[in-house]
């Protein structure tokens, strides 16, 4: 039979000799009607370039086709080579029979336009509908992706929605009008693993429903196991290896697919847990860090005298303590109030109530102590492009009152070295490293005070998986080394597993379950634990990996004067306790 979509010997470049440039070389593949294939790589491996080039989306990329075929089997069983289409032709194909979901919605979707207004677009351009009829289409494309009260939200614009909402309806744009082939690039990296879960689930219900072929671009195996019939791994623009899923991931014959499972980190509940942490305060070692009773609220205005309407209760009476040397990860989904909770330690937020000790100082929890630091998401904004490595390294001992003299200078070159770069990195600038290389240096960056805290906000979300693994190794030498103490902010649960001691699991703003890493992994005791646990992906293909539900974290709107009642806690063990749900 002849297979739906034929890839031969495609070849794509970039700038004024695109020959010269090729970043993709000579792949090759072939996808039949209703099937998945995955095409699997890190970055610069070619392979969201190899999906825009099918559509001819690399054209407005400043990428260009220099050789092969791309052979379309329309719906009149004509074949058409894409490669060579002329655009009148390919503007009649995109959305119609090749629908295509983004990595990142927010940048997908026009901001100032209602969400019914951008779905709309697509029935309009080719099923020729307008008024009411094509706002019935855009509210029946929002059933589709079961999104709940799809009238009312057809008049939001993007910013009033969730990632995940936001997501769904980028899927709902990509099938309006119910496309044979699907090319999903990355489509669930940048969301939460319970989001994430979601959407794939939706994604296989859709599929299973419509017969379409999908197109899937990642670099997480186990979401390769939970949706793939095939897959192809690209390196350098080539693919490397190709073949039925569990071929691949049974017996993966080229070294480069064998690094890829290997360096993934892989969930084992619990059971690759650290156990070489000790937590010694009884025997009168102080905490790095304590804190009790943390509160954090955002006023909710409106009104001519900005009357107060309530409050956001982000982050709601969390208390915990990390000792030196051990590694506390707060887990939980985008809104939980994580990342809110760490920046309020550090004085990025202002608290409403509550205090934090740093060591044997304390502080108010409106203030940071100048022993913690941070190391954020994502390595490329949190360098100034403008300055040398030199100049960034010295910004923390400057802002603190201090000298660039030969001891800082001797201590820059100390810490590059140590996080695995030459000191002749000292004057380069950042746009000279790659993505694994510039979080080095932000790491380095937060070492240059010797902190005996260091916070870690989905520091590693942002990288391939070797990078990332390597990375995490550099974290735990510098802990042994240096006795640091990590607060890391995470919302995958395999990493979590691999670099951290003990876990607090946030859920609303509240902690809901704390205690020893490979207790709390193993043996999860609240419910939204487990929910979190069932949601990691595996690559164990005796579990049902996606299972589809449309529930929502419950709003964090609170009236004014809303207090929430105590807390009550269940013990579990020596150091394992869960929050008693009402």
């Amino acid at each position: 039979m002849t297979p739906l979509l034929s890839v031969r010997d495609l070849r794509v470049g970039f700038g004024r000799d695109p020959r010269a440039n090729e970043v993709v070389r000579g792949v090759s593949f072939d996808l039949a009607d209703g099937e998945t294939l995955a095409i699997v790589g890190e970055s610069g491996s070619g392979k969201s370039v190899t999906a825009l080039s099918i559509n001819r989306l690399i054209d407005f990329g400043g990428g260009r086709i220099t050789g092969g075929s791309i052979a379309l089997k329309r719906a009149n069983a004509a074949v058409l080579d894409l490669a060579s289409a002329r655009e009148p032709q390919l503007t009649g194909i995109r959305g119609a029979e090749i629908g295509m979901i983004f990595q990142e919605p927010m940048t997908s979707l026009n901001p100032v336009l209602t969400i019914g207004t951008q779905i709309e677009e697509s029935f309009r351009l080719h099923r020729g509908l307008t008024g009411r009829q094509a706002t019935a289409a855009a509210r029946d494309a929002l059933d589709r992706v079961r999104i709940p009260d799809a009238a009312r939200r057809l008049k939001y614009t993007p910013n009033q929605l969730s990632g995940g909402m936001l997501q769904r309806v980028m899927i709902a744009i990509a099938l309006a009008c119910n496309p044979r082939l699907l090319i999903a690039d990355e489509p669930t990296t940048a969301l939460d693993v319970t989001v994430q879960a979601q959407i794939m689930a939706l994604l296989a219900e859709l599929k299973r429903e419509t017969g379409m072929s999908v197109i899937f671009i990642t670099h997480d195996i186990g979401l390769v196991a939970g949706i793939a019939d095939r897959v192809m791994v690209m390196q350098n623009g080539q693919a490397v290896e190709q073949g039925e899923l569990n071929q691949i991931l049974d017996h993966p014959s080229h070294p480069y697919t064998q690094h890829l499972l290997h360096a993934v980190p892989h969930f084992a509940n619990g059971r690759a847990a650290r156990a070489d942490g000790q937590r010694d305060k009884d025997a009168g070692t102080k905490p790095a860090l304590e804190v009790d009773g943390l509160v954090v609220r955002f006023p909710l205005k409106s009104g001519f005298f900005s009357h107060a309407t309530g409050a956001v209760h982000a982050v709601d009476g969390v208390d915990f303590d990390l000792m030196p040397g051990e590694t506390l990860a707060i887990v939980g989904e985008s809104g939980s109030g994580k990342s809110t909770t760490a920046k309020a330690v550090l004085g990025l937020v202002r608290s409403t109530r509550g205090s934090f000790s740093v060591g044997a100082a304390a502080a108010s929890a409106a203030r940071s102590a100048r022993p913690v630091q941070m190391v954020f998401q994502n390595p490329y904004a949190s360098l100034n492009p403008r300055l040398t490595i030199e100049s960034i390294l010295a910004e923390p001992v400057i802002a603190t009152g201090g000298r660039v003299n030969a001891e800082t200078q001797a201590r820059m070159a100390s810490l590059l070295e140590r996080v695995g770069l030459p000191r002749t990195s000292l004057a380069r600038y950042p746009h000279e490293f790659s993505g694994g290389q510039r979080q080095r240096l932000c790491i380095a960056r937060a070492l240059m005070l010797n902190p005996s805290v260091v916070v870690l906000d989905e520091a590693v979300s942002a990288l391939d998986v070797s990078v990332q693994a390597m990375v995490l190794d550099l974290l735990v030498d510098l802990q042994r080394e240096f006795g640091l103490a990590y607060l890391f902010i995470s919302h995958d649960m395999a990493v979590v597993e691999r670099i951290a001691h003990r876990i607090a699991v946030i859920y609303a703003g509240q902690i809901v379950e704390i205690g020893d890493a490979a207790s709390v992994l193993s043996k999860p005791k609240h419910s939204y634990t487990k929910k979190l646990i069932a949601a990691v992906p595996t690559i164990d293909r005796r579990r049902e990996h996606f299972e589809l539900d449309t529930r929502q974290i419950p709003s964090l709107v609170r009236p004014p004067g809303f207090e929430p009642a105590p807390a009550r806690w269940e013990q579990f063990g020596r150091d394992h306790m869960a929050r008693v749900e009402a």
